[in-house]
């Protein structure tokens, strides 16, 4: 091979790796797309539960809170239940 050939492979294998580690290819985008969308709507059913029982504004508050990190809550939850 000659160093044109090489300097080539070379920038070839420099590009693929830089767009596997950058995560910003199209592929990535559309997988998290349907996860944003269940976390979403899990969102929306944390706020009506913690709202429904609150009974006051601030506690309220703390609901529409406690709904940003529901998910967090669940594994809590499920990683007790486990361990018994």
């Amino acid at each position: 091979m000659n160093t044109e050939q090489e300097k080539e492979i070379e920038r070839k294998i420099e590009k693929k790796l830089e767009d596997s580690c950058s995560g910003s290819g199209k592929k990535s985008a559309t997988q998290n797309g349907s996860a944003g969308a269940v976390w979403f709507l899990g969102f929306i059913g944390a706020v009506v539960y913690y709202i429904k029982f609150a009974d006051g504004f601030w506690n309220g508050v703390l609901g529409v809170l406690k709904a940003l990190v529901w998910p967090a809550f669940l594994v809590y939850e499920a990683m007790k239940a486990l361990a018994m």
